[in-house]
């Protein structure tokens, strides 16, 4: 059980394929604090941290690239393909994630904390949680999903569904299981009815502060996280934004809400902006943003681009990366009053930021940057 006080913790686990993320993300939207524990383990042996030279003398110099990082593609071939490597790497990082984990969980003002772990049930982390929580899905959905989202052969899909550990045990243990076939809205619906039946509260639930801004015309500009029931109105404002070039459904939004949030900016009590962002491995990425022709940019965008930044915050956020295009894109002077400037990757310093940045960045842009805190979450590890 945890050994948190006031704290609520959820272990969530499930094979590949099976959606936990989607699942982790949709616990965010109702107001849990929620740590990627697999991902957590790249930050273990990024170069200067503990794991760093474990890793390199446990398997050789030749994972590590010109960069002196050690190259995840490389380990991950290694590993994924011999599950004796798989074991000594598990050895060397999972101390670490677990010191990470108990950080993170000290440091979040949330009072339900939710564990996603693809071996959550092996280990030490099982220990702490107040329930376990397993997704679950066919085979031939998870082969598809393999296929579709990362470009597997179909052998290639069901090598990595035959290396895990059997999902109908992970589903015999676990307190509530979500069945994900494919349907989001499905998906919410039952993940948001559990969230009620076994978090203790949560029915009682504060709503999220609302920010405002005093707009032009003497009303205020106000924002606020979007939810899965704002899906129809964030779908037609994209739509026509973009004038047709971003043409999206309600589904689109419900599917789009497993990888992302959407802050809300009103004015008058209408609709006027948003932006989709996430938060992954303590960084913030902003990728879209949209807001009507005739207002005030630097209002509206200082309220929008605060409400992000201060639900970062509360997701421990460490760093803040926006990639903004068209005009918003080319107004230096705007987002240096915020706090942002124009950056490359090769310059944020932080394997993890770095990452971050090359994973969002488009085809031939560029991106902003603001550091969101001076203290490094994990630097204790």
């Amino acid at each position: 059980m945890s050994n948190q006080p006031g704290k609520f913790v959820i272990g969530l686990t499930g094979n590949i394929a099976t959606g936990k993320s989607v699942v982790r993300r949709m616990f965010e939207h109702l107001g849990a604090y929620t740590i990627d524990a697999d991902a957590l383990t790249h930050r273990t042996y990024a170069k200067g941290a503990p794991g760093y030279q474990q890793v390199i003398d446990k398997f050789g110099k030749w994972l590590v690239n010109k960069d002196g990082e050690i190259d995840r593609s490389k380990l991950g071939n290694l590993v994924f393909n011999d599950r004796d490597a798989m074991q000594q790497l598990e050895a060397i990082v999972h101390p670490f994630i677990r010191q990470a984990v108990d950080i993170l969980m000290q440091r979040a003002p949330q009072r339900v904390i939710v564990i996603e772990a693809i071996k959550l049930l092996e280990g030490d982390l099982r220990k702490i949680c107040n329930s376990i929580w397993v997704t679950n899905a066919p085979q031939e959905v998870q082969i598809e999903r393999l296929i579709r989202k990362r470009g597997f052969t179909r052998e290639r899909a069901l090598e990595r569904i035959h290396m895990q550990s059997s999902q109908s045990a992970k589903v015999a243990i676990a307190n509530i299981v979500i069945t994900n076939t494919g349907s989001y809205d499905y998906l919410w619906r039952q993940v948001s009815a559990a969230w009620k039946e076994v978090v203790p509260g949560a029915s009682k639930t504060e709503p999220e502060p609302v920010v405002k801004k005093q707009g032009t015309t003497g009303a205020d500009f106000s924002a606020k996280r979007g939810t899965p029931k704002n899906s129809s109105a964030i779908a037609d404002f994209v739509t026509r934004l973009s004038k047709g070039k971003q043409k999206m459904t309600a589904e689109n939004v419900m599917e789009d809400f497993g990888d992302k949030a959407y802050m809300l900016l009103h004015l008058d009590g209408s609709l006027v902006g948003l932006a989709g962002w996430q938060v992954e491995n303590l960084v913030t990425r902003t990728t879209d943003i949209f807001l009507e022709e005739n207002l005030n940019k630097q209002k509206a965008l200082e309220t929008l681009v605060k409400e992000v930044e201060r639900a970062s915050s509360e997701l421990q956020s460490e760093a803040s990366l926006v990639f903004p295009t068209g005009e918003l894109g080319s107004q230096e002077s705007l987002w240096k009053q915020l706090g942002y400037e124009r950056r490359t990757p090769e310059t944020l310093g932080v394997q993890a930021w770095k990452d971050a940045a090359n994973e969002s960045m488009p085809l031939g842009g560029s991106f902003l940057f603001k550091r969101l805190r001076q203290d490094r979450v994990l630097r204790p590890i």
